[in-house]
């Protein structure tokens, strides 16, 4: 099942994607997809009727209507740093020996295709496409890896958008460059682990005005997305609807030389396998 949400912002209502150019409306069986809809079995509940109203025709046109973050905003956004040994090797920073942790705010969370805004004071906007995992139950001390399997809800297209110098320049965490309004873009769906063949050999894509700057594929990950949930739920609890962002493959705007920085007016285009397409406008400050 591909859940998505459509409409202006803060007015988006749960739809199931059926085609590229179709949908199942379902806001009249759940409120929105959110903690209380992934905690309480929201998606099983809604493989039925969905199958009757796709046998029945009820089904409605995308159209030009915007797409929002398939997720309602989470109660938190985790992140997991260096989590590619190429990209490691391209900001010079070791492999590390278990994941590296940090938090961005549930409220840079936005649409696809909904804009970058460049934040006041930055010198190096850096763009990273991500693997996202949502969360499907409460979930805490997982005894294995293999366990994770049934705590995850689905997986999401990501733009883990960074400001370098906020975040090695200026002391702290790393979430000081990580946590800008507009900051995660997601989507354009979440797709159901049924829907995914095999999440460690998935494709990925990012380019900036036309040209390619990041191929990977999550096979060459440090950290699987099972190990990560598994060694987050040691430390804390994670709650239904939780975002964890995996880490990126190389290609980041920081590893090049000269280093390469979005700039207002840039366009940035990114990709997963089974995960959709994205496409984002950089803007400058408010």
């Amino acid at each position: 099942m591909y859940l998505m949400r459509v409409g202006a912002v803060g007015a988006e209502k749960p739809v199931v994607r059926v085609d590229d150019s179709s949908y199942v409306d379902v806001s009249d069986l759940v409120t929105d997809f959110d903690e209380f809809f992934f905690g309480s079995g929201g998606v099983a509940s809604l493989a039925e009727p969905v199958a009757e109203r796709i046998a029945a025709g009820a089904t409605e046109s995308f159209g030009d209507q915007r797409i929002g973050a398939p997720i309602a905003r989470p109660h938190q956004i985790l992140c997991i740093g260096l989590n590619y040994r190429d990209h490691a090797a391209e900001t010079g920073q070791a492999v590390p020996d278990e994941p590296i942790l940090f938090t961005k705010s549930p409220n840079t969370l936005v649409g696809p295709n909904d804009d970058i805004r460049i934040p006041r004071g930055s010198t190096k906007p850096d763009w990273e496409v991500e693997l996202g995992i949502v969360i499907g139950s409460r979930t805490s001390y997982l005894d294995s890896p293999a366990d994770a399997r049934a705590v995850i809800a689905g997986y999401v297209l990501v733009n883990d958008v960074s400001e370098r110098a906020f975040q090695m320049e200026r002391g702290g965490q790393w979430s000081k460059g990580k946590s800008a309004e507009t900051f995660n873009p997601a989507g354009p769906w979440l797709a159901t682990p049924d829907e995914i063949p095999d999440v460690l050999d998935l494709g990925m894509t990012l380019d900036v005005n036309g040209v390619r700057r990041q191929t990977g594929n999550t096979k060459t990950m440090v950290f699987d997305p099972y190990f990560i949930v598994h060694h987050l739920s040691q430390f804390m609890v994670l709650e239904p609807g939780d975002l964890i962002n995996t880490g990126t493959p190389p290609g980041v705007g920081m590893g090049f030389q000269p280093q390469v920085w979005l700039q207002a007016g840039d366009v940035v285009e990114l990709s997963i396998d089974r995960l959709g397409t994205a496409r984002q406008n950089v803007i400058g400050p408010r």
